[in-house]
């Protein structure tokens, strides 16, 4: 090797090296971002033996990528549905669901058989009365809080839909700003790093798809093939309303004009948090509604007298609106609140007639047996469609803790998988620290030798200048 190619060479290998030390030096820097992803300099050979960095490169993993993806839209979708399952829950009241339609009945139950074992005592025609109107107060409470979170719950889609469509702005201006490099050779990590920490937030809200393209360009669709990103962001739209009641039924999140599935199960198939807040505005929120209307409904039913003339009216319960908004407008009648001798004697309506007497408990006997005696449920709602009312009630617990119960499995098992990948992504794509400074210490060797061939170099050179002179 001539003298020149030496100093060549040993001048290549320093270059290198401080691109390669600058590199490295960025890794460790970030170790602790956990949206940067592994840098590494590409040496290339060159048509003289030497080398040269051709490129720096991204430690990506598109099948790790794509799991994360998954796995995070799938968590996503699952807490929002357990967190609806527990504010519905929480209206219930504590582990004794001392607030539940069940409870206040049986108390009502309970009041009633203490109330027919002396007819004739006041305080305990109060008691009872005082306890059908917690029934009464609990269930209109049980409703607005199912309104209440299917109104807080449309809140959150349209915030959600605001973040999705700002997420998909940007993701547009970043995907234009790297092809636009990629096509002039400039150095686009840094952007790609930006890009696919866009991808992760917008997997929070909908479940997403990445195809890559030619020139580093990506297209970007939900599970069911609607289109989020091709070239420009598509629109997400969505049309909240002010308040809910029985009767409302929320708009759909259309995106690119196609509407988003809501989830279904506890273990939710949904994608993205959206499709779980669908899910629990348009399906388990008012599925546990239906079933408070059916109890409200069955109390009527269950209280109800004779008119006289062959037929029944309302008794001590009555509703007054449809049997839609029952569990809304369910009160006890105001004649009982003025004399509670009414509830023994069955005379609670104006047009029912005494059946009993002041020490007569036979209809408060019946009123007893009656929450306990089956009747056709006219909508279920998912529960047993001939009950008794305070099965049905009961049932009705058992079907909400049930489904957050089977939704908090689910959600720590997804959250697990979440974490999961996150990890494997990380190891494969994220800074390890000891691999960086064994780097940096192998690069410091290297730079030893370069700069020691240059000094060995000008040695040889200063010597043979010395001979000639």
């Amino acid at each position: 090797m001539s003298l020149s190619s030496a100093i060549n060479t040993a001048q290549s290998l320093l270059s290198n090296t401080a691109r390669q030390t600058s590199v490295v030096s960025g890794n460790i820097s970030n170790a602790g971002n956990e949206n940067y992803v592994r840098r590494s300099a590409d040496l290339t050979t060159t048509a003289g033996g030497g080398s040269r960095i051709a490129s720096v490169s991204r430690s990506q993993d598109s099948a790790l990528l794509r799991e994360m993806l998954s796995s995070t839209s799938g968590s996503s979708g699952q807490d929002a549905l357990l967190d609806g399952l527990e504010s519905l829950s929480r209206t219930l009241g504590g582990n004794d669901y001392e607030n539940a339609p069940a409870t206040l009945i049986a108390n009502l139950r309970d009041a009633l058989q203490t109330y027919a074992a002396d007819p004739s005592d006041v305080a305990a025609a109060g008691s009872a009365v005082a306890s059908a109107k917690d029934v009464a107060n609990g269930i209109n409470d049980a409703a607005k809080a199912v309104q209440t979170t299917r109104t807080e719950t449309d809140a959150k889609i349209a915030s959600g839909v605001s973040d999705l469509n700002d997420l998909l702005s940007r993701f547009q201006t970043v995907n234009d700003r790297i092809v636009s490099g990629t096509h002039a050779g400039r150095d686009v990590n840094d952007a790609l790093d930006e890009r696919d920490t866009l991808l992760k937030n917008i997997s929070q809200y909908v479940g997403v798809d990445q195809v890559k393209r030619s020139g580093n360009d990506v297209a970007l669709y939900t599970k069911d093939g609607t289109t989020l990103f091709e070239t420009t962001a598509r629109s997400v739209t969505f049309e909240p309303k002010s308040a809910y009641d029985g009767a409302t039924t929320g708009n759909a999140v259309l995106i690119d004009g196609e509407p988003l599935a809501a989830g279904t199960g506890a273990n939710t198939t949904a994608r993205g948090s959206l499709q779980g807040l669908l899910q629990l505005r348009d399906d388990v929120a008012p599925q546990f509604g239906r079933q408070l209307d059916s109890i409200a409904n069955g109390l009527v039913s269950a209280f109800s007298e004779s008119d006289g003339n062959g037929g029944n009216v309302a008794g001590l319960f009555t509703v007054s609106g449809g049997s839609s908004d029952a569990a809304a407008t369910l009160s006890v009648a105001s004649w009982v609140e003025a004399d509670p001798s009414k509830l023994r004697d069955g005379t609670i309506s104006s047009t029912s007639s005494a059946t009993t007497g002041p020490g007569d408990a036979r209809w408060l006997n019946s009123l007893v047996d009656a929450l306990d005696t089956p009747q056709a449920i006219t909508d279920p709602a998912g529960l047993d469609s001939n009950s008794s009312v305070l099965s049905y009630a009961s049932d009705s617990v058992g079907w909400l803790e049930q489904m957050r119960s089977d939704a908090s499995s689910a959600s720590d098992t997804k959250s697990a998988m979440t974490s999961r990948s996150s990890d494997a992504l990380s190891n494969k794509t994220g800074v390890n620290l000891d691999e960086e400074m064994s780097r940096l210490l192998d690069l410091e060797q290297s730079y030893k030798a370069s700069a020691k061939m240059i000094s060995t170099v000008g040695t040889m050179l200063d010597s043979l200048m010395a001979a000639v002179r």
